[in-house]
């Protein structure tokens, strides 16, 4: 009957109903302490033991991975929650040619961005510039910063009109044919089509034999397009096969979100891309 009545009448509790029920209850004193304890205190011990088993709550964020892929070649990672998919990853490179380095897609936060541009900085690196592979957050939530520490960014026009209707800071430079090549020439940037986004472009790297192809390029295990909110599903076959034409010795293809693979992910994708289309 104690605990009822705490429990339904918790705005009645004074001080002079708390002693009358203390004196006229024949109760233990320790079990009354106790119940009391649990009564007052159980909503904080249950929201910390809840946090404490919510796996979504203790994993909000994860800090920024820079690895070595080869000489002069280094995947970032970071990560941010999306719902409803949980914490996801995504991947961008750091290219090094003659100690100046150059960023292929910006970490996913601003906070990330510049942990990564601190890194490059601690490795005795010359940050010269960034390139964004389409205009969602995971390639450009760095370019307000880049703009703001006098750093060359750089994206396809159409990633930049993509912005400015969004209301989000474009890149300084942009173009407009189906090939940039930057970093004295080692980076070569190929607009192949629409897919992903009207706007993606993938990075081909020549000292390394290796595809960059951002979003446009679905990892091996992927089962689906992931997000198609924005996606030409109906010409992303084709842009695929406008990569493969266009590169003929690629060895490595990064993709923007997942494990790293050779061109089986070309043609994993082309075949997600087809199974949609003919839905």
């Amino acid at each position: 009957m104690i605990g009822f009545f705490v429990a339904s009448n918790p705005k009645r509790m004074n001080a002079g109903s708390l002693k009358k029920l203390i004196t006229e209850t024949p109760i233990v004193p320790n079990m009354l302490f106790v119940l009391l304890f649990i009564i007052l205190f159980s909503p904080h011990i249950n929201a910390k033991t809840d946090k404490q088993n919510n796996p979504a709550e203790q994993l909000q964020t994860k800090a920024i991975e820079i690895k070595k892929l080869s000489a002069g070649l280094y995947l970032h990672k970071s990560y941010k929650r999306v719902e409803p998919y949980g914490l996801v990853s995504s991947n961008g490179l750091v290219v090094i040619e003659k100690q100046k380095a150059f960023i292929i897609d910006t970490p996913w936060t601003l906070s990330d961005t510049k942990k990564l541009v601190s890194w490059i900085t601690n490795q005795q690196y010359e940050l010269v510039g960034s390139l964004s592979t389409h205009s969602h957050e995971d390639r450009t939530a760095g370019i307000e910063y880049l703009n703001g520490i006098s750093i060359p960014t750089y994206a396809h026009k159409l990633t930049n009109d993509l912005l400015k209707q969004n209301t989000n800071p474009i890149a300084q430079n942009e173009f407009n044919s189906p090939h940039l090549k930057l970093l004295n020439n080692t980076v070569d940037a190929f607009y192949p089509g629409a897919g992903h986004t009207l706007d993606n472009i993938v990075v081909w790297l020549p000292k390394h034999n290796v595809l960059y192809g951002g979003c446009l390029v679905r990892s091996i295990q992927s089962k689906n397009l992931g997000y198609t909110g924005e996606a030409m599903i109906s010409r992303w076959a084709a842009s695929i096969d406008n990569i493969l034409n266009e590169f003929t010795s690629i060895q490595t293809v990064i993709p923007g979100h997942g494990a790293i693979g050779d061109k089986n992910l070309l043609t994993h994708t082309k075949k997600l891309a087809k199974h949609v289309n003919n839905d």
